[in-house]
């Protein structure tokens, strides 16, 4: 993936084609990047399985075999100037994009099988534990926001003629796939877009353990940070807030709504997260309070006579 990260950048400055309003490299540009922080923190998290070793392994080769099945077709596509992603104009178009869906499939259950067993591993540190089962339980959700781009819908079908009869789902809403956009992502910036709680659910995967490696280095120069029951307060309060963030984002999508564009409701709802978040967070910062030796017989015999 990082050499086709390489290749990739390399066409995006060689290749001037466009494809539904992007440059024709960038898809599998950041696909490619996107796998290389995926597949490196899955590596990472199946080294802390104390039983189930091998499943774990296997469920590993599962991903990388359907990671790798994905880019040659995204790359085969845009060597031929196709659409790799919903794209059902002839036999062949809906064979790759059939072989696709089959991949991610198997990429989200092997995904799937690796939470189970992470969940059920006995991780010493607690913080480190929600860390790793917090951040892959959101990314898992992010990625099934990937099939709500599959299921064919009349609002988010490409606008009339040819286009929308050899498409099968999009990842704009309210608008066509294609239009105004936002830089880097694409991102629409006239209609919804289920590609940004798609992307910004998966990189919990990498967000939330980095935020725990944070509070640890940093516990040095913060004296409360230092209590390992003021990091795991922590980081309950980012899983929550990650989490509720991933779900105002897809709603946001859903009814149409531009990301950078957010309506009133949105913008409420947002600043409620934000205030939670901020007493959360604020509260988890107080020392942990020290527990109280249990009462000896003795001791209470003597308070008892006095």
């Amino acid at each position: 993936m990082a050499a086709l990260a390489v290749v990739s950048a390399v066409g995006l400055v060689v290749d001037d084609r466009v494809l539904v309003g992007a440059p024709i490299w960038a898809k599998p540009f950041k696909f490619s990047v996107s796998f290389v922080a995926y597949c490196l923190t899955l590596a990472w998290m199946l080294t802390l399985l104390t039983r189930g070793q091998r499943i774990g392994r296997w469920a590993g080769h599962a991903v990388v075999l359907t990671s790798l099945v994905e880019m040659v077709i995204i790359t085969v596509q845009v060597v031929r100037g196709k659409r790799s992603h919903f794209n059902t104009a002839t036999a062949f178009d809906a064979t790759l994009w059939q072989a696709m869906g089959m991949t991610i499939i198997v990429l989200w259950v092997a995904t799937l099988v690796i939470a189970v067993l992470l969940v059920r591993t006995r991780i010493a540190d607690r913080a480190t534990a929600l860390a790793v089962r917090g951040g892959l339980l959101i990314a898992m959700a992010g990625a099934a926001l990937g099939f709500l781009m599959t299921l064919p819908s009349r609002n988010r079908q490409a606008a009339g003629g040819l286009d929308a009869a050899d498409t099968m789902g999009a990842h704009s809403v309210g608008v066509p796939d294609g239009g105004p956009s936002m830089p880097l992502t694409g991102w629409s910036t006239t209609g919804g877009d289920l590609r940004a709680p798609h992307f910004v659910g998966m990189h919990a995967l990498q967000l939330i353990p980095l935020l725990l490696i944070a509070l640890v280095l940093l516990a040095p120069r913060f004296a409360p940070l230092r209590d390992p029951g003021v990091r795991l307060r922590l980081l309950r309060v980012a899983v929550g807030g990650y989490a509720a963030l991933v779900a105002l984002i897809t709603w946001q999508a859903l009814r149409g709504q531009p990301l950078i564009h957010p309506d009133a409701i949105t913008l409420a709802t947002a600043g409620a997260i934000l205030a939670a978040v901020a007493y959360g967070t604020w509260r988890a910062l107080r020392p942990t309070a020290p527990a109280r030796p249990p009462r000896t017989a003795s001791s209470a015999d003597k308070e008892s006579v006095a």
